[in-house]
């Protein structure tokens, strides 16, 4: 295995190329547990029709876990949003196009959102009285059973050559409801790129999706407060300040 080409580097994480293979080698203190929910996620969405890279291996590499899949050539959408930024509407609609697809889907097997938003809200240092209101509301939400990619952003679509768009970095998907993946997303453009994107994409959302906006405002305090346990402090003040909003009218 030749691992003499970074393609990107993550907080736990380092990704490399190896000819027509992309090695995701985590940190030795990654859960290995983790690390296989990851590659049993990707593995079972590439049985859904969705196209996203596939797995060729689980293994070890120096002593640490490492997920072999297929490479895919292309640029990501946030590099084609950057070099291009006059045709921002443009890459959010595909991106909204692949998002809703996406929510096209089913998948019996995956994890339930609500489980894992519960979990996580669980496991913040917010006050009881805050946990206890957020899991009501998370409680109170239609449940669905959509496949959620729970991360869904610009720099997890590859874009190939030829146009043909792949989606990446399943670690967080699970099946819930739509709405609850929309509020990933916006939190994600608002936090990564402006809010005027982000805004800009939830427009979109709701339109193609036939989805009230305020639907989807409604999740998210749910949504950060369980981006809370995995956030920097500059995403912290911001997720926070979004925990701390009333209900929309």
């Amino acid at each position: 295995m030749n691992l003499d080409r970074v393609i990107a580097v993550r907080n736990t994480k380092t990704i490399y190329r190896d000819g027509d293979k992309c090695v995701k080698v985590f940190n030795n203190n990654y859960s290995k547990a983790d690390v296989l929910n990851e590659a049993l996620n990707q593995a079972r969405i590439e049985e859904i029709g969705l196209n996203i890279p596939k797995i060729l291996e689980v293994t070890m590499v120096d002593g640490k876990w490492a997920i072999v899949s297929q490479y895919i050539k292309g640029k990501t959408l946030s590099q084609f949003m950057k070099e291009n930024k006059d045709e921002t509407e443009k890459y959010l609609e595909m991106l909204v196009n692949l998002q809703v697809e996406i929510h096209t889907k089913t998948c019996r097997l995956l994890n339930k959102l609500k489980d894992k938003m519960n979990y996580k809200i669980m496991a913040t240092d917010l006050d009881a009285i805050t946990r206890f209101d957020l899991h009501t509301r998370l409680e109170g939400m239609p449940k669905h059973n959509k496949v959620c990619h729970g991360d869904f952003c610009p720099p997890n679509v590859i874009i190939t050559d030829n146009g043909t768009p792949y989606i990446i970095d399943w670690s967080h998907a699970a099946q819930g409801n739509a709405s609850a993946d929309a509020a990933q997303t916006y939190l994600s453009l608002y936090l990564g790129y402006d809010k005027n994107t982000a805004n800009e994409y939830l427009k979109l959302f709701c339109q193609k999706s036939n989805t009230a906006k305020q639907y989807v405002q409604k999740w998210m305090p749910i949504v950060a407060a369980s981006r809370l346990i995995e956030s920097n402090e500059h995403e912290r003040d911001f997720l926070l300040n979004w925990v701390n909003v009333v209900d929309y009218e």
